[in-house]
């Protein structure tokens, strides 16, 4: 592995680390799609700094681009709370008008310069080597490695002492600002971060890879854990998985770098959304079945402790009339018979069915329930 290599993979792991962070309280607080807008909108602040400033390296394009993020978040906010659109409608109306706006600006004025619309949405991480910081003469590194080393210690720092006040504000804000946490100010400190952030890794990265790097991991780490401290861990590890192997698969492939770190952060969601053991698909729809035939089992439990030693009981407690008088196909019936008996709740003697004393506690237990929760 070369020096150049490592560096690149330092650069993603940081990039990722740092999206991260931010990106839990995102998904936490539904405005997952606030890091699709500000990466887009921020591109508008970019613009109109280089006007003025004429220096594409200059670090107040960073400046313009976070404040332009700011105003991104105040004219969704200030649209939103009209009541005449809903929140993700005004994030649709605002972003896509700043985001064009600097797509024409650069088309139309910025043709002949290092700033175009495919290196906004894809960026390019195998460029940033390149661009290296020099101190006394000494080339300390690629400047992308320590601006993003810089964002992810403040993100980390912010969430670490605000932790009480972001965790309150997000799952109840009006809890929060009775006990005076002032929620307003948490919301904009974090979009803050969120708008830094995507600024920071908007020129390595591009605003694609942003988007994928601040949603993904959170969003596959909320499937595995409903803490928040592991939400935070997990989504890290998440990230930094993603942002390693997607590297070696572009290297493999030959491929965008950014383009193969937002795939495998989609890979891996999708498999953790397929195999997670409690929030999975495969795992939720195993549940589910289950839960029908538990309940078709209960069904059968109390029809059999109803009719226990009543003069229909023969008829009534038939296998061959469980279907007729529960309302079942003949195959489900004879299934939920089976399941039964290999549960050791009902005895087959003559084809009558029987409860065991562990199906009539069951049966009995299950009308009581429902005696006390007759609407349930």
């Amino acid at each position: 592995m070369t020096l150049v290599q490592i560096e690149i993979q330092l650069v993603a792991i940081l990039t990722a680390s740092a999206c991260a962070l931010v990106g839990v309280f995102l998904i936490l607080r539904g405005m997952a799609m606030m890091s699709d807008a500000i990466s887009h909108a921020i591109l508008f602040g970019i613009v109109l700094a280089f006007f003025w400033i004429k220096d594409i390296s200059s670090p107040l394009l960073i400046l313009a681009a976070a404040l332009t993020g700011l105003l991104t978040v105040s004219l969704v906010e200030i649209i939103h709370r009209t009541k005449l659109v809903r929140e993700d409608a005004a994030m649709g109306l605002v972003f896509p008008l700043l985001f064009s706006i600097g797509v024409i600006l650069i088309t139309r004025y910025a043709e002949n310069i290092h700033l175009d619309t495919d290196a906004v949405l894809l960026g390019e991480l195998a460029f940033a080597p390149l661009n290296r910081l020099f101190f006394l003469g000494i080339d300390l590194g690629p400047k992308a490695f320590f601006i993003m080393a810089g964002i992810f210690s403040l993100n980390l720092f912010f969430i670490l002492f605000f932790y009480k006040e972001l965790k309150l504000t997000t799952f109840d804000s009006g809890l929060a600002a009775a006990l005076g946490f002032m929620p307003g100010f948490i919301h904009y400190a974090l979009m803050s971060l969120v708008s830094l952030t995507a600024v920071g890794a908007f020129d390595t990265v591009g605003s694609i890879l942003v988007v994928a790097l601040m949603i993904t991991p959170p969003a596959t780490a909320y499937l595995i854990t409903n803490q928040l401290s592991r939400m935070i861990v997990g989504s890290i590890i998440v990230g930094v998985f993603s942002a390693i192997s997607g590297y070696w698969i572009a290297h493999w492939l030959d491929v965008s770098i950014a383009g193969s770190m937002a795939t495998m952060t989609g890979v891996i969601f999708l498999s953790v959304f397929l195999l997670a053991p409690e929030n999975g698909l495969i795992a939720r729809t195993r549940r589910r079945i289950r839960l029908r035939w538990d309940f078709a089992q209960t069904m059968l439990l109390v029809h059999l402790l109803h009719h226990t030693g009543q003069p229909e009981a023969p008829e009534e407690c038939h296998q061959d009339h469980i279907c007729e008088h529960l309302h079942w196909k003949p195959e489900f019936a004879r299934q939920v018979v089976r399941f039964a008996k290999q549960a050791g709740v009902i005895r087959i003697k003559q084809n009558n069915l029987t409860l065991t004393p562990q199906g009539q506690a069951q049966a009995e237990q299950a009308m009581l329930t429902s005696a006390l929760h007759p609407q349930e």
